[in-house]
């Protein structure tokens, strides 16, 4: 059956009906708009976890430094995001609650995949509850706690996977590549930068601008979420 014939007899209009081949049409609408957002990349390094995301300015009169596609979850936890970016706040804020909620009642910082459970459970709510749609965002969410370096992708259906390393959004399958190719375990999170901002130039072409690039790392040593300034970047990209 063809995905018109589909849309025709209604299977995608609610949330909550299958199409006759199993399929939740509207959760895979959710999963396009993904891939139509900007480029997020995550990695695992030997000194900890690098999150890097192109901030896609569309607007030569916006100030660069406002569009934010990286959060602090927790002191040692961050996230980034590609789809929906105001479905994106609605998670990192569920997951700062749960962090602080977490921090109150034990007296202890939250693991990183509890977090990452806890998103990933309201994000299935979502596929299953009418009047409700799917949250249109895919979120990377890494950390460093008392198990080291964690790096988790969730994706509208509510699913998760640990990884080294990942990428979401557009141009998502040419930078896998990449990554396929040059990542190491073993590598620097400045090591790590370098091959993002290598990545994301090469995919970008034209349209690159080191301005448009937003970075963040949780190294192991103290476990805390630090931004890389716009200096530091541009340090990195300078360096061969």
């Amino acid at each position: 059956m063809q995905p018109m014939q589909h849309q025709m007899m209604g299977y995608d209009r609610a949330i909550t009906m299958f199409s006759p081949d199993g399929r939740l049409l509207q959760v895979e609408y959710a999963k396009k708009t993904v891939k139509q957002g900007s480029t997020a990349i995550g990695l695992v390094c030997k000194d900890g976890v690098l999150l890097v995301s192109d901030r896609r300015i569309v607007d030569k009169l916006v100030v660069a430094e406002s569009v934010e596609k990286i959060w602090e979850i927790d002191s040692h936890i961050g996230a980034t995001a590609s789809g929906i970016i105001s479905d994106a706040r609605v998670l990192i804020e569920h997951g700062q609650v749960k962090a602080q909620q977490h921090k109150v009642s034990y007296d202890s910082p939250v693991d990183t995949l509890s977090i990452v459970r806890s998103i990933c459970a309201l994000k299935q709510i979502c596929t299953q509850s009418g009047g409700l749609r799917p949250f249109g965002v895919s979120v990377i969410a890494g950390g460093v706690d008392i198990t080291g370096p964690k790096l988790y992708v969730t994706d509208p259906t509510g699913i998760y996977f640990q990884y080294k390393a990942a990428v979401i959004g557009e141009n998502d399958e040419e930078i896998e590549e990449i990554l396929i190719k040059d990542y190491k375990e073993k590598m620097t999170l400045a090591e790590g930068l370098k091959l993002c901002i290598k990545s994301l130039k090469k995919v970008l072409d034209g349209e690159f601008d080191i301005k448009r690039i937003d970075a963040a790392y949780v190294n192991t040593e103290n476990k805390k979420f630090t931004k890389y300034t716009k200096a530091e970047i541009e340090n990195v990209f300078k360096t061969k």
